[in-house]
């Protein structure tokens, strides 16, 4: 594994795994995996407010995990290069957390 999938790694588990947004962070990243989407468009999808959206992908894209393109409310999120490239990382702490669920 490299430094930067290793980095990855921690930062997702911190981000998905270790706080209580972790599960609305981890339906956008999916979101936004099959299609780049807007904020609008997520908190429709989602079904959750719109400031929530905003929220979370304030702290998506400061921990580098997506990026945009475009301005005020057109901006358009995707998933950065770097998360494109390590998505099995993020998909194993999904299965982590869900084999924990079922535990529980």
């Amino acid at each position: 594994m490299s430094a930067n999938a290793r980095s990855l790694k921690y930062i997702l588990g911190w981000l998905i795994a270790g706080t209580r947004g972790g599960v609305t962070r981890a339906k956008i990243i999916q979101v936004l995996r099959e299609a780049p989407q807007n904020a609008n468009q997520l908190a429709s999808l989602l079904a959750l407010d719109y400031r929530t959206i905003r929220h979370h992908l304030k702290v998506l894209q400061k921990n580098r995990l997506i990026t945009t393109a475009g301005e005020g409310y057109g901006t358009t999120y995707f998933l950065s290069p770097l998360l494109e490239e390590n998505y099995a990382v993020f998909e194993e702490i999904l299965n982590r957390i869900w084999k924990k669920e079922k535990k529980e």
